[in-house]
């Protein structure tokens, strides 16, 4: 019965981690390397102790800017987990795995392939 709980709390503190994390993005982290940049969390996974938060972020530009971000993100790592511990109440703050997400990319490109081959263009 538990279990049930549990997925409730993880649910609750994997949305809270989605919304916190994005507005400390955008507001907390002050780097020249994420000036301007199209960043989105699209997904947060937490591990069933409430321990560890994988964070999916998608990046807006090519390999090289995503690498970049990517290493700023990686560098900012404690102090976002730090703000995070602040603004969500935990016994633990969840250790924090950036991970890119390159599923919008994925899916924009079948888009356009799709609309290519019904135009005959393919």
């Amino acid at each position: 019965m538990a279990n049930r709980n549990d997925f409730s709390r993880a649910d609750k503190v994997r949305k809270a981690v989605i919304r916190e994390f994005s507005d400390i993005l955008a507001h907390e982290i002050k780097d020249p390397a994420l000036v301007n940049q199209l960043i989105s969390v699209t997904d947060v996974e937490v591990s069933g102790d409430l321990r560890h938060a994988r964070v999916f972020v998608s990046i807006m530009g090519d390999e090289a800017v995503q690498n970049q971000v990517m290493d700023v993100l990686e560098a900012q790592t404690p102090k976002i987990r730090s703000a995070l511990g602040q603004r969500i109440r935990l016994r633990y703050t969840p250790e924090i795995d950036v991970r890119l997400d390159n599923s919008l990319e994925r899916g924009s490109r079948v888009t356009q392939l799709l609309n290519q081959i019904s135009r005959g263009e393919v």
